[in-house]
């Protein structure tokens, strides 16, 4: 069963949660509440049926079951890191091994709830999840538009800014690209202005961040 997208106003920014548990009752309980809160709630009732669906939302955050009849959540869990989709994974679990939740955690899981939780316990987890799925987003849009830009620097520019990202002043980078003190400050401020920057903590802050992507 797959439950289409809630259908409410959109909010500033829309957040998602993806829902997938098999017990009818359980699935139909928690749609209700979640949409009530405004959350946009696609809800399935098995783990197969989840993985056909592109995710393509955001921010977004998945609640799972632990016990399913075609994959358990700690499987469907590996299959979205094997397919590169970093997205919180919040489980709610009635009956799970205390290896299935070690395996769920070990893996990234956001929260580990048992049945019956607290609606308080859930709706913390999802803020946290999406929070966390929103900086991700950010950091993704952050490590393109830094691609996009670096192409616009010329081999020189391209050198400078690699100095630069490494917190080289003004005198190392006369030092390091044999130029004189104009000069450096020229490729400097070429740089930055490609790069739509201002202060050379940005631009640290940018190449540290893109490279842990």
């Amino acid at each position: 069963m797959n439950v289409p997208l809630s259908t409410h106003a959109e909010s500033k920014q829309a957040q998602y949660i993806f829902l997938i548990e098999d017990n009818e009752s359980m699935r139909q309980s928690l749609i209700g509440m979640l949409e009530f809160l405004g959350y946009r709630v696609q809800a399935f009732s098995c783990a197969t049926d989840f993985l056909q669906t592109p995710i393509q939302v955001g921010p977004a955050v998945v609640i799972t079951d632990m016990r399913m009849p075609d994959m358990s959540g700690v499987e469907l869990q590996a299959e979205l890191i094997a397919r590169g989709r970093t997205i919180p994974i919040i489980f709610i679990s009635g009956e799970s091994t205390v290896q299935q939740s070690i395996d769920a955690m070990k893996q990234g899981a956001l929260e580990f709830l048992v049945k019956p939780f607290e609606r308080d316990q859930l709706l913390a987890a999802v803020m946290h999840g999406l929070e966390l799925d929103a900086g991700y987003m950010r950091s993704y849009v952050e490590e393109i538009a830094l691609e996009q830009n670096l192409k616009k620097l010329s081999a020189r520019q391209l050198e400078t800014f690699e100095l630069l990202a490494q917190g080289l002043n003004n005198a190392e980078l006369m030092a390091r690209l044999n130029v004189s003190l104009a000069t450096a400050k020229q490729y400097k401020a070429e740089v930055m202005r490609k790069l739509r920057l201002h202060t050379i903590a940005q631009l640290i802050a940018l190449k540290k961040n893109s490279t842990k992507n």
